[in-house]
């Protein structure tokens, strides 16, 4: 018996090994820190605005894509991550719902974010460096569980 449940262990920790991504792995990437104050720069310069709404910033001047900018910041019960920001820009279809009716104005109709992509556009800096302005716009608020009373029996 104590042969077997070692052998099984063995067994597990071999087949856990194995799932690493190989070559396809993030294990090991890491960007630069970037400057939050070029990154409010490129956010100008790259016209964020025309798509997204951002507290604090307006640009009058710059026509509205959508009739319902996509926010950017603000509270969540979720952390916006640094490497979720870079996908984003990066990759702006990564977390679409598909089919879901919320996104029909930023989606077209092959379910692919109407978000330019700009990995042929920015640099790699400006990217690190907007990711760095527009991290801490990021705000978490505590999920706020329901406080239940227990039944007591009498």
């Amino acid at each position: 018996m104590k042969n077997l449940l070692f052998i099984g262990l063995i067994t597990l920790v071999m087949l856990l090994a194995g799932c690493g991504k190989g070559a396809d792995s993030p294990k090991g990437f890491s960007l630069p820190k970037g400057n939050e104050q070029n990154g409010e720069l490129v956010f100008n310069k790259y016209q964020c605005l025309a798509c997204h709404t951002l507290e604090g910033y307006n640009d009058a001047d710059l026509g509205k894509v959508f009739a319902d900018p996509i926010p950017l910041g603000g509270t969540s019960a979720k952390v916006k991550t640094y490497a979720q920001l870079v996908t984003s820009i990066i990759n702006p279809s990564h977390e679409l719902a598909p089919r879901s009716h919320a996104l029909v104005p930023v989606v077209d109709d092959n379910g692919q974010s109407k978000m330019t992509v700009f990995n042929d556009v920015m640099t790699v800096t400006e990217m690190i460096d907007v990711v760095a302005f527009l991290q801490p716009k990021y705000k978490v608020k505590p999920i706020q569980y329901t406080n239940y009373l227990q039944y007591q029996v009498p």
